[in-house]
């Protein structure tokens, strides 16, 4: 009797434990799915190039064709590579990243990378032969900063287009207004026929009730209901022949008494196709417009690399702008140390009486002086950041990177020896390479194509056409319809014998084809316009333009070989500039060492010190200016060849889907060597620097060329934006 009491004892504590052990495992499984799971890494944006020449087709959805593409709205997220770059609050930007951070979130290129689409589209509406719209091939300059928009250079207003999305309409990159070539004529020619088949049905159901006074209607009131099912079918093919099929059926049911069939099937089709044999006769006034369309996208193509040069053109001087004003605070900073120094070891030889107190009253203008030409430098060091991160991203709301100071990377770098490159080869690469050569060239082709096909619309309009149809009638016999019954019925009747047999609608429709009833032929359309005037004025306005469009592409020539020479005598010039500074910025060292020798011995005065330092500041400063200006130079001879992307290894693809597979490897420049400013490196804003010794060694912005590219290595600290003091230091 125990035995039961004692297993269902064991059966209930098993059920403990296992309730205990769920709720356990259920807790613990709780606080795992508590832990906040790890963000993953952002991935790179990629803008999606979609082939919108191709249209939609009615399989497998057959309703395809007539439903509309939605298009992603614009991504103006920065893309992750600026998040990478951040150390410490700080945006460290080599001259690859730049160019890198230039092809995902430049808006100049995002905006132009949508031209690519739209000159698809018009390849789909030449395909369903239709006139084209015309695509935008200017330059988008819509970034301020090196050089563009009054920024950091000469002003370029009027750069940039007025057409959509702020290019400038027209082939080739022409004007289309009294300074450009017109492109009124591109097109003209004869009509072109629907390339997509066009369907067209009706279907009508009426009833109709007519009183009539006629003896001969049979009843006072007429009654008619009429059944319509019409269709047609028409459409064009490249060599201009047309085709037209049409398809009509009636059913009419009548109470009228002298009507035989009630209802009546009445049922007739025509096969027309029609072929012009003068004026539109060929492929070429046919299709012109799918040529120009693909001529078109050819020049997207080329207008969208010639943006993506143009931009990292812009991006490179921006970078050496930077650099520069970067150099050059750290020059005025330098300056402003000795010239405080000065200042305190005058204000002790006035306290022990060895010096006039009015070479006080000059130290302290001196420093003034430098302190106004250091803010004037912090301020501008500030505007070239805030231009190179408006240049490399889609939006600064991010406080992140709006209140993020920039960090150049990359020092410039001066070769050993310079490449002696024959002039001649220069401007073969040019010609080869100039995008704004091979758009004109397209462009052209174009007006060739336009010239042609304004020659054949000069013609008459001669059109063969042939036909074939037929006709059905069928239905069943009138029962209102007075049937002959001698004698009480002998007029205005049908004999029994020829009351007709009913038909049915398949008997209806099988005479159209079993030629009871036949309708063929063949013929001739001729239009002559007898003083025809447009097509003169078209043929002549199309030939002119393509003379003009010939002189155009001779004048690019030539300005190609005039900017590829001056961009070769800028590099020669700009670089003697950088030796002669070079020169001149060991002479003013030299000179303030021995100033400072002589001061020190009482042999020369402290406007002698004072005039040496600034003639150190100054030369410093003039080799900073001469260097960033000897490489803008470098940039616009690769620009003026056309080679840009080739020599900095950037890749089109990567610019057209917005994201770097590879990245840039940008000659002549070198990791920056750490150089320490004139002032506390930990410094903050606002406070005044520490006391430091004035550093006389300038910096060194030059690289000397390796073999290898270089590596990215630790960044230089920054320098500081503060304001100078005047306090008293000791003399060493």
């Amino acid at each position: 009797m125990q035995l039961p009491c004692l297993i269902s004892a064991r059966q209930i504590a098993a059920v403990i434990l296992a309730g205990t052990l769920t709720t356990s495992g259920w807790a613990q499984q709780q606080s795992q799915s508590a832990v906040p799971a790890k963000p993953e890494a952002p991935q790179p944006q990629q803008f999606r190039l979609k082939d919108y020449s191709k249209p939609r087709s009615h399989f497998p959805n057959p309703l395809g064709p007539y439903l509309p593409r939605n298009v992603s709205p614009p991504n103006l997220a920065n893309t992750p590579r600026i998040e990478q770059l951040m150390q410490n609050g700080k945006l460290m930007l080599s001259m690859d990243d730049a160019i890198a951070l230039a092809m995902e979130n430049n808006l100049d290129i995002a905006i132009a990378r949508y031209n690519l689409n739209i000159a698809d589209t018009d390849i789909l509406l030449a395909n369903a032969g239709q006139a084209t719209r015309g695509v935008n091939t200017g330059v988008v300059q819509g970034t301020p900063g090196g050089g563009v928009g009054g920024i950091g250079g000469t002003s370029t207003s009027g750069s940039q287009g007025g057409g959509a999305g702020g290019t400038t309409t027209g082939a080739g990159g022409a004007g289309t207004g009294s300074s450009g070539l017109v492109t009124s004529t591109l097109g003209v020619g004869s009509s072109i026929p629907s390339f997509d088949p066009i369907l067209t049905g009706t279907l009508q159901v009426d009833h109709a009730n007519s009183p009539t006074a006629s003896a001969f209607a049979g009843v006072p009131v007429i009654q008619q209901n009429t059944g319509t099912a019409n269709f047609f079918y028409q459409q064009g093919f490249h060599w201009g022949t047309n085709l037209t099929v049409g398809l009509n059926n009636d059913r009419i049911t009548t109470n009228q008494p002298f009507t035989t069939l009630s209802p009546t099937l009445n049922s007739n089709f025509r096969f027309t196709l029609t072929q012009p044999l003068l004026q539109g006769f060929g492929l070429l006034p046919t299709t012109r417009f799918i040529r120009i369309a693909k001529n078109n996208r050819e020049i997207s193509d080329v207008a969208f690399r010639l943006q993506v040069i143009t931009t990292v053109n812009q991006v490179e001087n921006i970078y050496w702008d930077l650099v520069n004003a970067y150099e050059n605070v750290k020059v005025q900073q330098e300056s402003l140390a000795l010239a405080q120094k000065t200042l305190a070891d005058n204000k002790k030889q006035v306290q022990i009486g060895t010096l006039a107190p009015i070479e006080v009253v000059r130290a302290q203008s001196v420093v003034a002086t430098d302190q106004q030409t250091l803010i004037v430098a912090q301020t501008n060091l500030q505007l070239q950041q805030l231009l190179i991160k408006n240049a490399l991203s889609r939006t600064l709301v991010d406080p992140v990177l709006a209140v993020a100071e920039v960090i150049p990377t990359s020092a410039m770098q001066i070769p050993a020896n310079e490449s002696v490159v024959p002039t001649e080869e220069l401007i073969n690469d040019a010609l080869s390479h100039r995008a704004e050569l091979a758009e004109s060239r397209i462009d052209l082709t174009n007006r060739d194509l336009n010239n042609k096909s304004a020659k054949n619309a000069l013609l008459p309009s001669l059109g063969l056409f042939a036909y074939y149809g037929g006709t059905g009638l069928g239905g069943s016999f009138n029962p209102n319809a007075r049937v002959c019954n001698p004698p009480a019925v002998t007029t205005f009747c049908t004999e029994p014998s020829a009351v007709p047999p009913s038909k049915s609608v398949g008997n209806t429709l099988g005479q159209m084809f079993d030629s009871t009833a036949p309708d063929k032929g063949v013929g001739l359309s001729l239009t002559i316009p007898l003083r025809n005037r447009a097509a003169q004025a078209n043929q002549v306005r199309a030939e002119l333009e393509y003379r003009q469009s010939q002189m155009r592409l001779q004048q690019l020539e030539n300005q190609v070989r005039i900017e590829v020479r001056n961009a070769q005598f800028a590099v020669q010039q700009n670089r003697a500039s950088v030796a002669a500074g070079q020169a001149a910025v060991e002479l003013a060292r030299q000179s303030l060492d021995a100033e400072q020798k002589k001061y020190a011995l009482g042999a020369s005065t402290t406007t002698l010190v004072l005039q040496a330092q600034r003639d150190l500041a100054q030369a410093e400063s003039n080799l900073v200016s001469a260097t960033s200006t000897y490489e803008k130079s470098r940039v616009e001879l690769d620009r003026t060849t056309g080679l840009t992307l080739d020599h900095n290894g950037i890749l089109v693809a990567d610019a057209e889907r917005g994201q770097v597979t590879k990245m840039p490897a940008v000659p002549y420049v070198a990791p920056r060597q750490e150089v320490q400013p004139g002032v506390n490196p930990n410094q903050q804003p606002g406070q005044p620097p520490q006391t430091q010794q004035p550093q006389t060694q300038t910096p060194q912005p030059m690289q000397q060329p390796s073999a290898e590219p270089p590596q990215q290595q630790a960044p230089p600290p920054e320098p500081q934006m503060s304001q100078p003091q005047t306090q008293d230091q000791p003399k060493q």
